[in-house]
C-alpha cells in the first residue's frame, strides 16, 4: 500500500481530530505531501499541503483551524483539525501536493462532524 490514511471518526462540532497518513518511502521522500478531502457530491479538494521550501498552504475554509505536519523518519504526514464544523465532513486522503505525481488514492479516512 502506497498511502494509508487513518484517524477519522465521528466528532461533535467544535471538536478536534488528528489524521495520519503513512506513505511509502519513495513517495514521501521525493514529493511534497498534501491532504485532500471529498465531501458527498463534491469534487476532491486540496485542504493543506507542503509547497516549495517547506512552507505550507491551506484552503481558505480551513485556515487557522487545520495544521499539516510531517515526520520524515516515519514517512508520515499529519493533519491536526481543530474547531471542526459540519461542513468539514468528508473522506480525507493524503497524496502528493503535485497532481502530476499523484499515487493511487487508497481508501482515505472518513471524518464526520455532527451533533
Amino acid at each position: 500500500v502506497q498511502l494509508q490514511a487513518s484517524g477519522g471518526g465521528l466528532v461533535q462540532p467544535g471538536g478536534s481530530l488528528r489524521l495520519s497518513c503513512t506513505a511509502s518511502r519513495g513517495i514521501f521522500s521525493n514529493n511534497a505531501m498534501g491532504w485532500y478531502r471529498q465531501a458527498p457530491g463534491k469534487p476532491r479538494e486540496l485542504v493543506a499541503g507542503f509547497i516549495r521550501g517547506g512552507r505550507t498552504n491551506y484552503a481558505d475554509s480551513v485556515k487557522g483551524r487545520f495544521t499539516i505536519s510531517r515526520d520524515a523518519a516515519r514517512n508520515t504526514v499529519y493533519l491536526q483539525m481543530n474547531s471542526l464544523k459540519p461542513e468539514d465532513t468528508a473522506v480525507y486522503y493524503c497524496n502528493t501536493e503535485d497532481p502530476t505525481a499523484w499515487a493511487d488514492w487508497g481508501q482515505g479516512t472518513l471524518v464526520t462532524v455532527s451533533s
